[in-house]
């Protein structure tokens, strides 16, 4: 098997991971517009849908640019592309993080749902966040180093 042929495994099964649920924020996000209702309606977001736009765009673009960073020939192709789309991943991240933190604490929770799933959204949310910002930080302090540019390209 070449390296070409097992460079698409990671970035196949993130992209079979995210379909359903890309697929379930475009429908909701076409329900709030105005369009027909695919999936059932949550009332819940009606009053302030602004938390649940912002989550929804945000894990869009972190499951679609994210996919991208997993390709090592397009990572090793396009250097500049790959470290400006960290940048977008760590903020579509933190604006996942914070809309799912802000849905949690301030939204009507659903019937049938309990005290451990909220406890799991608040660890899980608040988790997220902080890889996000320990993982830029280590990024841009690393990257700061003269050995880790590659010979030739402008720091």
């Amino acid at each position: 098997m070449s390296t070409r042929e097992r460079s698409w495994p990671v970035p196949a099964a993130l992209a079979a991971l995210s379909a359903i649920p890309l697929t379930a924020g475009m429908l909701r996000l076409t329900q709030l517009a105005g369009g027909p209702a695919v999936i059932p309606a949550d009332h819940r977001f009606a009053s302030f849908p602004l938390p649940l736009v912002v989550h929804i765009v945000g894990a869009t673009a972190y499951a679609l640019a994210g996919i991208l960073q997993f390709v090592p020939r397009f990572r090793a192709r396009h250097l500049a592309w790959h470290r400006r789309a960290g940048r977008v991943l760590a903020v579509a991240g933190l604006l996942v993080a914070i809309s799912a933190l802000w849905m949690t604490l301030f939204y009507q929770a659903q019937p049938g749902t309990g005290d451990l799933l909220y406890l799991l959204r608040l660890v899980f949310g608040s988790a997220l966040a902080a890889c996000l910002v320990l993982g830029f930080a280590a990024v841009r302090r690393t990257s700061q180093h003269p050995r880790s540019t590659p010979a030739g390209a402008p720091s």
